[in-house]
């Protein structure tokens, strides 16, 4: 979908949404346009139950004395209160409306709440940005199209009188609405598309815009000693990979006091891009779903576009530990010991309990050769979480509460909660392993914690990390505002958030 930004020229073509605040209130293009149509607005709202809440819509199909195929009001609430995610939902709002009618061609005016356009220019580059995000589809392998199909919207046109501040708001958040894009391609993508190589070349794209690239194979892993990733991937005819990026936005490292000089902020994804569970086998019905078991590595490479996009001041790394989990003669084994990179040893007790084994190896490769200022790690981990906190939040664990607090700041700000839950020694106990130095399962109580418990003995001591289970928020049933339907991309803007907030320069 094109988005444009021109002046307040209210068009007679398409579809054209307008804003109305609380209680019926007219604004700006929409004053201008009851009056012109004899009070057509005014008289459509009273013969209905639109009240200008927030969230609400009104259609009006062609509308009396206007050329427009229909005239869309769009419920502000209470504009004084008005932040920047409202009106990425109200753009949101829009663009799932009109594609649901079959509008291919609309604009939106956001007119200066009481003569600020300064304002009215950013929430115009918010609702864009709304916009961007619910455009999203993923329908590449659709070859027919059913009789009912209707076009999506082409192209949206957003009206407002300064354009250059909208555009100058809107730039870096389209920037970041690619990399979430690139997050929902990823995830959405078969298994004999995206696996351990494949996806080591779709990251190698992001060499364009700057972010440096390369891949360990089995070979190198081996002699760095990457036993607990090897292991999950041994029974694949897919070859492992792990995953290196980095984008370098200042050329001395962070500085100003954000982050120890010259360290990185690191980012870990688990990317086990189809699990079947190994030799413990999943049952077959929703196995199909596994294949964005890979969830965590896209965030990171998308959270690498957006920050290469927009060319943010950070010295950053990501480490993403690719896998294909499969069962084989020589698939890995309930009950084997593997050795970690760390060196500690692993039992091995449930060959589906695969992440925390690459994320174990991953986690301490970017510790052992970058020493970044702080970590955070993000995994489709547990089905506990899922049973703790529904599809609403992702899970975090964290050492630190400096960076908890951090993300659970830039969780909220960008609309992907995530709720802390606790780590400690009683649930750590739970790992401990009568053969090796740890067991790769606890018990059936607190699954996702000691899943957290085990990648906590991978983070050296002075390092601040955080771990992100996003098993619940990967995937979506339904569409929500600014994610439609399937792959979601939770996790980009969040990072994107913590980064532009503590880390750049």
């Amino acid at each position: 979908m094109k988005i444009t930004f021109s002046a307040v020229r209210l068009p007679t073509r398409g579809a054209l949404a307008v804003l109305v605040a609380a209680d019926r209130k007219l604004l700006g293009s929409a004053k201008t346009l009851d009056k012109a149509t004899g009070g057509a607005l005014t008289r459509a709202m009273k013969a209905s139950d639109f009240q200008g809440k927030k969230d609400e819509l009104l259609d009006l199909v062609a509308p009396w004395g206007l050329d427009n195929s229909r005239l869309l009001l769009v419920g502000l609430g209470d504009p004084k209160k008005l932040k920047g995610r409202d009106m990425q939902a109200i753009g949101s709002a829009i663009v799932s409306h009109l594609n649901g009618v079959g509008e291919t061609l609309a604009s939106a005016a956001v007119d200066s709440l009481g003569g600020n356009t300064k304002a009215a220019a950013a929430s115009a580059g918010h609702l864009a940005y709304g916009a961007r995000l619910q455009s999203y589809r993923f329908d590449r392998y659709k070859t027919k199209k059913k009789p009912d199909h209707k076009k999506p919207l082409e192209k949206l046109s957003v009206l407002t009188e300064d354009t250059a501040e909208a555009r100058r708001v809107f730039a870096p958040l389209d920037k970041v609405a690619a990399g979430v894009h690139l997050t929902r391609d990823l995830v959405s993508e078969p298994a004999n598309v995206i696996y351990p190589k494949s996806l080591v070349q779709r990251a190698k794209a992001l060499q364009g815009l700057g972010v440096k690239v390369r891949a360990l194979g089995v070979a190198e892993m081996k002699k760095l000693g990457m036993g607990a990733l090897l292991g999950v991937g041994q029974g694949s005819a897919r070859e492992s990979q792990l995953l290196v990026l980095e984008w370098n936005g200042t050329s001395s490292g962070t500085r100003g006091g954000r982050s120890q000089a010259g360290r990185p902020v690191a980012f870990v994804g688990k990317g086990v891009t189809f699990d079947t569970g190994g030799i413990s086998i999943k049952p077959a019905s929703g196995m199909e779903d596994m294949k964005w078991d890979m969830g965590g590595a896209g965030v990171v490479i998308g959270l690498f576009q957006a920050l290469a996009g927009r060319k943010a001041k950070v010295h950053a790394i990501g480490v993403c530990g690719l896998v294909e989990n499969m069962p084989s003669g020589a698939a890995q084994r309930p009950g084997d010991i593997v050795t970690s990179m760390s060196g500690q040893t692993i039992e091995v007790l449930n060959t589906d309990a695969e992440g925390r084994l690459v994320l174990a190896d991953a986690l301490w490769y970017v510790q052992d050769k970058y020493r970044p200022t702080a970590i955070v790690d993000l995994a489709t981990l547990t089905g506990a979480i899922i049973v703790a906190l529904g599809h609403e939040h992702a899970g975090l664990f964290s050492n630190n509460d400096e960076l908890a607090a951090r993300l659970t700041e830039a969780g909220t700000a960008v609309g992907e909660p995530v709720w802390r839950l606790p780590l400690g020694q009683a649930y750590d106990k739970a790992i401990d392993s009568d053969a090796a130095d740890m067991k790769n399962i606890g018990n059936r109580a607190g699954g996702s914690i000691t899943a957290a418990q085990f990648l906590q003995r991978f983070i050296k001591d002075d390092t601040p990390w955080a771990h992100l289970d996003i098993a619940g928020v990967t995937w979506s049933s339904k569409a929500k505002p600014t994610v439609p339907k399937g792959g979601t991309g939770f996790g980009v803007r969040l990072l994107d958030r913590l980064v532009k907030e503590h880390y750049e320069s």
